[in-house]
């Protein structure tokens, strides 16, 4: 029996983590057009330590940086890209979604993909967990969230955080996991 423990490992759990607007607002010029440093702070909780997916665009609008202390993939459809020189061995380029999920393999119980919109779409029907975080308010942006079927979720946990000198908005924290 003390064999069987050993060896037994959790199932993995692939999640998605993001936040929007109330009108599901991501970004707007390449950035988040809100400054939360809470907000902030339960994402690189969350992701730390973990294999994080994100797509080309959203890579670069990061200033090509890769997330310290998190394994980091890269997702584009441009066959000849590659991350700046000075971050090439802390990024894995991948050309797929599945690509790298196949890359994370069994190394990481809960690789994350955190964005942007077109990553998100692709991720939705795949993920097992979303931790989205809702912005209180009515943003302008030029980048969305995609929209989802609600009915295959539940709601598993729910966290709010109002608004105060350091944070312009109230969020709220939800966790959906998906339904079996």
């Amino acid at each position: 029996m003390t064999k069987a423990i050993e060896n037994h490992r959790p199932p993995r759990r692939v999640s998605l983590i993001a936040a929007m607007s109330e009108n599901r607002v991501i970004g707007k010029d390449n950035a988040l057009p809100w400054h939360l440093p809470h907000e902030m702070a339960q994402f690189r909780a969350y992701t730390l330590g973990h294999a994080v997916i994100t797509g080309r665009k959203n890579f670069e609008a990061g200033d090509s940086k890769p997330l310290p202390y998190r394994r980091n993939l890269v997702l584009t459809t441009r066959p000849d890209w590659s991350p700046p020189e000075e971050v090439r061995d802390a990024v894995e380029v991948c050309h797929g979604l599945d690509e790298a999920l196949d890359r994370v393999g069994d190394s990481d119980p809960e690789p994350y993909v955190i964005g942007g919109a077109q990553v998100y779409a692709l991720a939705i029907p795949v993920v097992d967990r979303m931790v989205l975080s809702t912005v209180h308010a009515e943003l302008d942006g030029d980048t969305f969230f995609p929209d989802y079927d609600e009915a295959a979720w539940d709601l598993t946990d729910e966290r709010h955080h109002p608004a105060d000198a350091r944070h312009a908005y109230a969020f709220t924290v939800r966790t959906f996991d998906r339904r079996p």
